[in-house]
């Protein structure tokens, strides 16, 4: 007999009631654990600010002995970058599980005192148009008693400037009640910054790849000095608060019917060393095929590139996946693949590069200039790259047509081209040794035939996979500004706001101005509503609040 069973009540009502309490009870638990896990980012980042202090110091008082030891530096004041953002997430996370119970005890995280207002910025005052009755008598007889101001750090092209938003207070004279404006809202936690100049912080660290030590370097010099930590503090302030945008993108990406997907290094920051993670992308444009949905990116990060991450980023996706011949993708393509199998879609472009290594004849050209030694040119090379670019060259005329359009062309342009080529490569094929590069390269097509001839069946299809590498384009070129991610979470972070940042850009949106406008926003912004705030659908509001000079 189950004894557990048998204690249940029996009656609707008292099970309701049970339910209920282990309800609260799961509640409470998950609670403690976030204030928990709050309290040891915390930690986490107070030693990191306190090991980068120490290295400073140890530099001013011994000196700049080598590069290296400049280099730590600023690995430690990217791993403390992080940490911060870490532990305000993490903050964020407590009081919103703490929100959910009355019986767990809120966690507030202890910082320092900040000195981010310099009294030689201009201040501007936007007063916000006080009540005009009682909001208890609905009395018109008001007083007014006083105001509260909340400064925020603002920024504007080569200028900053200190706004003080006053809320002015007044009092009823029938029956003394006291009225003010409620206090507007922030994206960032106590509102110290605003959000052009957050916009100017993600921007700056996330699209223009600078860290936010040089960023803070550069400021200081502008005569607003503003430590590490709150900046950091504002970073994962903003991208918690973008979260929910970034949900809609990615629905938005993984709703196409067609997916570009590549990945590229990472470095990031490890125990006295440099891993090499890495960066997936994951892109929907169906521009080329004149498809009505807007263009978005996402992008992930894992430590590693094993198979089981881009398996576990499209785990629900199926259509057609536009990749390279990675292994990690195999098990996508399998026939009883659950909710479905994921067409190969291969690229051109990727296939054509070894024969053009071999066929350069621009690049022979300037290496004879410089008096350099010539490559030895294939003509077999030569003349696969021929073939490949007149493929190329039809799509060109065929870029932006829908699909039905692009097949007509396709079937009648393009196949006897590309049965030719199946043709000469077979031919060529048996003529050289396994181990040529030229028989490599042949192969590398062959076996992927289907793959790579998929596209004279499809008209979605795109000839290569550019769309994601052209979105890739931005890290490759960052990597040496900001030399690694200084951890896992931080790569997370990253992917996110890039995600966020290249879906802009792809939608012909100045990625910092969409931010400014998004984060003054969002806090007040419906939840039902948030696809308005989404770069495709974005238009800037008119001002809600009146602007009055002092």
């Amino acid at each position: 007999m189950d004894t557990a069973r048998d204690a249940l009540p029996d009656d609707i009502a008292a099970l309701k009631e049970a339910l209920a309490t282990e309800r609260a009870k799961a509640l409470d638990i998950a609670a403690e654990l976030a204030v928990a896990h709050a309290k040891a980012s915390e930690d986490s980042a107070l030693i990191a600010q306190q090991k980068l202090r120490i290295a400073k110091l140890e530099r001013q008082i011994y000196g700049q002995r080598s590069e290296r030891s400049s280099r730590l530096v600023d690995q430690l004041a990217l791993r403390f970058e992080e940490l911060e953002a870490d532990a305000t997430e993490d903050e964020l996370a407590a009081e919103q599980a703490v929100a959910r119970t009355t019986s767990v005890r809120g966690f507030t995280r202890t910082r320092p005192e900040r000195n981010t207002f310099p009294d030689h910025l201009p201040r501007e005052r936007v007063v916000i148009d006080p009540p005009t009755a009682c909001e208890c008598c609905g009395g018109n007889r008001l007083r007014k008693l006083g105001e509260d101001v909340t400064r925020t750090l603002e920024s504007v092209p080569r200028q900053w400037k200190v706004v003080e938003t006053v809320r002015e207070k007044f009092s009823c004279r029938d029956c003394e009640k006291i009225s003010q404006a409620p206090a507007p809202f922030h994206a960032v936690a106590r509102g110290w910054a605003g959000p052009s100049l957050l916009a100017m912080i993600m921007f700056e660290k996330f699209g223009q790849h600078q860290p936010l030590n040089r960023q803070a370097e550069r400021y200081a010099l502008e005569g607003v000095p503003i430590a590490l930590s709150t900046m950091a503090d504002a970073v994962g302030s903003v991208s918690a608060a973008l979260d929910p945008l970034l949900r809609l993108v990615e629905a938005h990406v993984m709703a196409t019917a067609r997916l570009h997907a590549d990945d590229t290094t990472v470095p990031v920051l490890a125990s006295g060393k440099t891993d090499t993670g890495r960066c997936w992308i994951y892109v929907r444009d169906d521009r080329p095929f004149g498809g009505a949905g807007p263009p978005a990116a996402m992008f992930y990060y894992s430590r590693d590139r094993k198979g089981e991450h881009p398996q576990a980023h499209l785990a629900r996706y199926v259509g057609i996946l536009q990749a390279d011949a990675y292994d990690g993708y195999n098990q996508l393509y399998l026939a009883g693949r659950s909710p479905g199998p994921i067409q190969e879609a291969a690229c051109w472009a990727h296939a054509r590069r070894p024969f053009f290594a071999m066929a350069d004849i621009e690049e022979n050209a300037r290496r004879k200039a410089a008096g350099k030694k010539e490559l030895a040119l294939s003509p077999i090379a030569i003349e696969v790259v021929r073939r490949i670019d007149a493929l190329f060259e039809i799509e060109r005329t065929i870029n932006g047509k829908n699909a039905e359009e692009r097949l007509v062309v396709r079937r009648t342009l393009s196949r006897p081209l590309t049965e030719d080529l199946h043709a000469y490569m077979r031919e060529q094929l048996a003529k050289l040794s396994p181990g040529h590069d030229l028989a490599k390269a042949f192969n590398y097509i062959l076996k992927r035939w289907a793959s790579f001839t998929l596209f004279l069946e499809d008209g979605r299809v795109c000839l290569s996979n550019n769309a994601a590498e052209r979105g890739l384009r931005g890290i490759a070129l960052g990597r040496k500004s900001w030399l690694f991610c200084g951890s896992d979470r931080g790569g997370q972070r990253a992917a996110a706001m890039y995600s966020l940042i290249v879906t802009a850009k792809m939608n012909g949106v100045d990625p910092q101005a969409w931010l400014a406008d998004v984060l003054s926003r969002i806090a007040a912004h419906p939840a039902h509503r948030l696809d308005e705030l989404l770069p495709w659908n974005w238009t800037p509001p008119a001002s809600a609040v009146s602007v009055r000079a002092a």
